[in-house]
């Protein structure tokens, strides 16, 4: 991971492409507000990004579950107000922005990037935001994955050199590809032409070949190597840095709503109690609404998967916006942001009340080896990969999905689309080729084999 002395070399290389999209919403419409109310009517509006499934707990899910309605009738029933929620779909962060310091939007949900966007921009318009909750986290920034053609002769980064790479520039995929070329001692200025493309058109130039390589975000990356449209390249996890995202709010409306507020918050934690206790269903339903596979997203919302959902602020994701900010501000996307004062923990305090500390202070278990069988309404984990490969051997074409996690990162994947290592009798599965043979380097007689033999070796 490059160091914080680098940042302001690593942001001159991200345009401010995401703080002119933050603006496509006119201010001059500041006209109403979104909580357009009397004193016994309130409508509450939400901003969400229905396909970024790191925020279903506080969009998706939450939304097609009921909880929020739920919380606010019971709201109501105690002050007196009728509450109505508006839900409002957008494609990424930096709208949901423009709409909440226009005042038409109260709560939104948005990765780490827009969400410092988020509290800059609201801080210059005398409109300020409050970070309130995260949604999906991974404490070492495996959300972000570079993929490239699965009959690519690239290996590493360092093979990229010289060629075409998409990416959503200023986006924290971007900022995952500029560190991680720096890295591999590439200069992403020079050693590569950077295409600035959304997910949808990047994966497209990469499957018409006129991409070498994908930098992007959650569910891409899964998506594309589950469609065997990819191959993992560059697995974030290997950075070590964190990424999120999380739930922003008005503060002019959460100072004069609280107790919507509140009653927010405390939907998202019982959503996100619903998605760990019930996985499957989970995803199925994220799926349904999502069009996204369903197997793609457990492989990230599922038991053990890549991403964590834990509504607590924890000091590490918070100290992790902080390293964002130089690179943001030198970059021009964001003027000076001041997390500590952007964050604001006292809403879920109160929600949580004394279980907040012990909440706050859990870490996500290490993802084990686990496998879904077809019409199975729950899944299976395992002790070691091995154990999980002689299970799929053994069941075959019942196998809906099977995953593992990195042997070095931990970043849970395909087993199907993992790079596997044989070492004597033990198998180890990597995200990517680079990773398995740093590996093998290190264990003399190991060796790298196919999916198939894999299966095979552990089935005798």
């Amino acid at each position: 991971m490059s160091s914080l002395s680098r940042l302001p070399r690593l942001s001159r290389r991200i345009v401010p492409v995401a703080l002119a999209a933050a603006l496509l919403l006119p201010l001059t419409a500041c006209g109403g507000s979104a909580d357009a109310s009397d004193s016994k009517s309130v409508t509450v509006t939400v901003g969400y990004q229905s396909k970024t499934i790191n925020t279903v707990t506080a969009g998706t899910l939450l939304r097609s579950l009921g909880y929020f309605e739920s919380a606010l009738k019971a709201q109501g029933a105690r002050d007196g107000i009728t509450y109505k929620v508006e839900w409002q779909d957008y494609a990424t962060g930096a709208p949901i922005t423009a709409a909440m310091v226009a005042g038409k939007v109260d709560i939104g949900s948005m990765g780490d990037f827009p969400l410092l966007i988020n509290a800059s921009r609201g801080k210059q318009l005398n409109a300020p935001t409050r970070l309130v909750s995260v949604t999906g986290y991974n404490s070492r920034g495996a959300l972000n994955t570079v993929v490239t053609a699965p009959d690519s002769d690239l290996k590493s980064l360092s093979d990229l050199r010289g060629k075409k790479v998409s990416t959503s520039v200023g986006s924290a995929a971007d900022g995952t590809l500029v560190r991680a070329l720096e890295q591999a001692g590439l200069d992403p200025d020079k050693d590569i032409s950077k295409l600035n493309q959304q997910p949808a058109v990047g994966a497209s130039a990469l499957e018409a070949g006129s991409a070498d390589a994908l930098s992007q975000f959650v569910a891409w990356p899964g998506l594309l190597a589950f469609q065997g449209k990819a191959k993992a390249l560059y697995d974030g996890g290997s950075l070590g840095l964190p990424t999120l995202h999380g739930v922003t709010v008005r503060g002019a409306f959460a100072d004069q709503r609280p107790a919507v507020v509140e009653a927010f918050l405390a939907a998202q934690i019982k959503a996100t109690t619903y998605l760990d206790t019930h996985p499957v269903e989970a995803a199925e339903k994220v799926a349904e609404v999502t069009g996204l596979p369903a197997e793609v997203v457990y492989l990230y919302n599922g038991k053990g998967g890549i991403a964590t959902f834990d509504p607590t602020l924890k000091p590490e994701l918070v100290a992790a916006l902080k390293k964002d900010v130089p690179l943001l501000v030198s970059a021009k996307l964001a003027g000076t942001v001041n997390v500590s004062d952007f964050v604001d923990d006292s809403y879920l305090k109160k929600v949580y009340d004394t279980g907040y500390a012990k909440a706050a202070a859990t870490t996500a278990p290490a993802s084990k080896p686990e496998v879904w069988l077809k019409g199975a309404s729950t899944t299976s984990t395992y002790a070691d990969p091995a154990a999980l490969l002689r299970h799929v051997a053994e069941h075959g074409d019942t196998v809906r999905a099977a995953y593992v996690p990195d042997a070095t990162t931990g970043t849970r994947w395909f087993a199907d689309r993992s790079v596997w290592v044989q070492d004597g009798t033990d198998l180890e599965p990597f995200v990517t080729e680079s990773a398995a043979d740093a590996w093998a380097a290190d264990h003399p007689g190991s060796r790298i084999v196919s999916y198939a033999d894999a299966l095979r070796q552990a089935a005798k």
